[in-house]
């Protein structure tokens, strides 16, 4: 087992599309923000004035020479120069007067990322400063975060609801049996509240209101036509141009979000139909994990076990679970050392 040192500037990364998660061993989780960064373009040269929670502020604010870039789209890099200003910043500010050499880094990567896709996230790594850069994904980094028993002779199969990507991976003996990425995940969820709001009462909103909306009252499963839960969306009256406001009733919003639901359902039937069926047994008895931040959309475990009848756990802190598992797999390399991924 990898034992750290108490100078050690190692560090494990949860580069996603909505939030970028740094943590330190003996320091635990010491960076949560948004993925944003702000740029400023001074003649030939740009540099960075800000990123994460600063950076996010600015969306839509800035004058025409600072643009605000959002590095990560489903999951992978985008944009390859702005991803790496945004490691090389958050680096920065995480060893901020610490007299530490260049780190050995962990990142985690959805789980059909391509080849190309893992160099980017490799070579971004390496050019923020790293000596040395290693690749997990992000279901595996789950299953660790939540403490699967994936080196038993047993099925363990974790899903991962992220901001861009659902990863799904089935893991047995320290290797992963099956693994696959649906592209369809809380930005997808957000993105059909607006398109609901949009066609069904003619309000234009923005994504981060319906990603409010989403997590202040939303539920996968229609609430009871008597419970006395309405939620309020304000935004653009299409028809008319004006400001508006209006009343959803408690099953609109479950009824907005049953297309991404069905479509992160049909990727746990098809894991289930195309792993063996010793572990999809195994499964069935175990139950399956959720982790990632769309775990916590409410009764999102009781309407994925009504699709599928299979039981389903939500991870203890399963917005963290991928960024501990990723820092686990780096501490202990050795024994990791067959889950993780090539760039």
């Amino acid at each position: 087992m990898f034992s750290w040192l108490g100078s050690s500037a190692d560090m494990a990364i949860d580069l996603g599309t909505a939030n970028t998660v740094v943590y330190v061993p003996g320091r635990g989780i010491v960076l949560d923000e948004p993925s944003v960064v702000a740029i400023e373009q001074r003649g030939d040269d740009q540099k960075v004035i800000a990123a994460g929670h600063e950076a996010k502020t600015m969306l839509g604010k800035t004058p025409t020479k600072i643009v605000t870039v959002q590095p990560l789209r489903d999951g992978v890099i985008a944009d390859f120069n702005a991803a790496e200003e945004m490691i090389k910043f958050f680096i920065r500010r995480v060893n901020r007067r610490r007299l530490f050499g260049s780190p050995r880094v962990m990142i985690c990567v959805p789980a059909s990322a391509t080849s190309v896709e893992r160099r980017a996230v490799h070579e971004a790594g390496l050019s923020a400063g790293a000596r040395r850069v290693y690749l997990i994904s992000e279901p595996v980094a789950g299953a660790i975060g939540a403490g699967l028993p994936i080196h038993e002779p047993r099925g363990s199969m974790v899903v991962d609801i992220g901001g861009g990507t659902t990863d799904i991976a089935v893991m047995s003996m320290g290797s992963v049996i099956y693994s696959k990425s649906i592209r369809t995940a809380g930005n997808a969820m957000d993105e059909a509240i607006v398109n609901y709001a949009r066609f069904k009462h003619h309000l234009m909103i923005g994504a981060p209101n319906a990603e409010v909306v989403k997590k202040e009252s939303g539920s996968a499963v229609a609430k009871a036509n008597g419970t006395h839960v309405t939620i309020k969306l304000k935004g653009r009256d299409l028809q008319r141009g004006f400001p508006a406001e209006i009343t959803l009733g408690p099953h609109e919003i479950a009824d907005a979000l049953t297309l991404p639901i069905q479509q992160i359902v049909g990727g746990i039937r098809q894991a289930l139909a195309d792993v063996p069926p010793e572990l999809t047994a195994d499964i069935a008895e175990s139950g399956i994990y959720l982790t990632g931040g769309g775990a916590l959309l409410e009764k999102l475990d009781v309407r994925l076990q009504q699709e599928t009848g299979v039981k389903f756990k939500i991870a203890e802190d399963p917005l963290r679970s991928v960024v501990r598992g990723t820092g686990m797999a780096l501490e202990r390399l050795d024994e990791m050392a067959d889950l993780l991924i090539k760039p």
